[in-house]
């Protein structure tokens, strides 16, 4: 499926205007050429889902489902070739793609499941009011690059199964499995209900500003979030921001550092912390924080950093060259502001691989500590104070998700409460299901995704009021 991919618009795969190479984050080298679409064929995705969007909102709900249940057959029959495409393009270990792709057909058939029946909010002698959810028109999801086919997940079931049409722009640098979905999608969905269109970050004005676009969901950084909100102000387009997220996890006092040591790192490490809802810096208690900060560099020294397509490897590559110089900036911060303890290393060679690094005597205001870092490097501060642990996590600009760590359950239930977070977890961090909300606080968003709330987000809120009273 890699060998000549197309973009698929109303319903055809087509070449794009022009080509773009796709690199492989473990040699830092092309491994395949795609189609690069043009701002002529996003205005022709935009034209074509338009037009599709009246009949498939007209089919029956159970007709849109079947087509769904289709697509997610499609998925899993091709789950190989996917994660393996999937890694090439992404980097991360294959065990950690299969899952993707695994978690990406459980999400359709989830979605599948949800209905968003007529609501009576009042029915008596005077009135009867009911609440209708309606397609909004044509959605278009922007992805980013660290997991594009499960996030898109996030976006189409929930947007298509409402009734709207979409389109789908991957990051630039992770655009294969997308145009593979596409191509599984071609013979399922009616000709424009689902288009796929490529970019090298160069189309999102075109389709953030057309009139025709009804809704953006949007999940990247915090800095390109605001850039999507303000261009969709000139239509006042419904919008939904999954952004970045600086997560903390308190780690109180009465822990077993030997069983929660490991959760915390494989949280914090997984798909290289390239993890929206990652573990991003520990507080932990200075009664357990030696011992914790020695169990976390001990599980860095023994992790298998390598090309995820080799067996055994337990952490890939940073996915694209600009984020690897972004990593290797905090690096530089953390030997300046901090202890490593861990790590602290960038492979020679090929590829963009940097060793899980632990860094302690660390405090707030340092760079690795204040801002997202996105990458395999995690901070561990300490405290004595658990409410001053508090403030310290609340004081971030993000709110996306916290944790909190104790033999005390009713103790860290007391504490999550007080994070100012959209999602906190009690003695667990980055767990989540479709039919789990999902969305941040603060810098860390806007609207929801998952479960009936997010898919309350691609519809539009219809009130129809009947009165009882005689007219004639």
């Amino acid at each position: 499926m890699l060998d000549n991919l197309k973009l698929l618009i109303g319903g055809e795969l087509v070449d794009g205007d022009s080509t773009m190479e796709v690199i492989d984050p473990a040699t830092g080298a092309p491994f395949t050429t795609v189609p690069r679409g043009s701002v002529r064929q996003a205005e022709r995705a935009i034209a074509a889902a338009k037009a599709a969007q009246p009949a498939w909102a007209a089919l029956p709900l159970e007709d849109r489902r079947a087509r769904m249940a289709a697509f997610a057959d499609a998925i899993g029959a091709n789950a190989d070739k996917l994660a393996r495409a999937l890694v090439r393009e992404q980097g991360k270990p294959l065990p950690e793609a299969s899952f993707e792709i695994a978690a990406t057909e459980a999400f359709i058939r989830h979605f599948n499941t949800i209905d968003l029946p007529v609501e009576v909010v009042q029915d008596d002698d005077v009135r009867r009011v009911e609440i209708h959810r309606k397609p909004l028109g044509v959605v278009c999801a922007i992805m980013p690059w660290n997991f594009p086919v499960l996030l898109a997940a996030f976006k189409f079931p929930a947007a298509l199964l409402v009734g709207n049409s979409f389109i789908l722009k991957p990051a630039p640098t992770t655009p294969v499995t997308s145009l593979m979905l596409g191509e599984l999608a071609k013979d399922i969905f009616p000709a424009g209900v689902f288009n796929v269109v490529t970019d090298l970050n160069d189309l999102g004005p075109a389709l953030t500003d057309h009139p025709d676009v009804a809704k953006i969901s949007f999940t990247g950084s915090s800095a390109t979030g605001k850039k999507v909100m303000a261009a969709a102000a000139s239509s006042l387009k419904r919008i939904s921001l999954e952004l970045g997220g600086n997560d903390a996890s308190i780690v109180l006092d009465d822990v077993d550092v030997a069983t929660v040591a490991p959760k915390i790192f494989s949280k914090a490490f997984m798909n290289a912390g390239q993890v929206c809802i990652a573990v991003k810096r520990v507080y932990a208690h200075s009664s357990i924080y030696d011992d914790l900060c020695e169990e976390l560099a001990r599980l860095a020294d023994e992790a298998i950093v390598g090309d995820g397509l080799e067996q055994g490897t337990q952490i890939g590559p940073v996915q694209n060259a600009a984020q690897y110089e972004k990593a290797k900036t905090f690096l530089e911060s953390a030997r300046r502001e901090g202890n490593v303890i861990a790590g602290g290393d960038v492979a020679d060679g090929e590829g963009y691989f940097i060793r899980p690094t632990i860094v302690r005597d660390i405090a707030d205001g340092a760079m690795l500590v204040d801002q997202e870092q996105f990458a395999p490097i995690l901070p561990v501060i300490k405290f004595d104070d658990v409410d001053d642990a508090v403030r310290r996590t609340n004081s971030s600009d993000y709110g996306l998700g916290g944790s909190v760590w104790s033999a005390d359950r009713e103790r860290a239930y007391a504490i999550a409460r007080q994070i100012d977070s959209g999602m906190v977890w009690v003695n667990e961090h980055l767990d989540f299901g479709p039919h789990i909300p999902f969305g941040g606080a603060k810098q860390s968003g806007l609207g929801m995704e998952l479960s009936t709330d997010g898919m309350l987000e691609f519809s539009q809120t219809s009130v129809i009021n009947i009165s009882k009273e005689p007219v004639g």
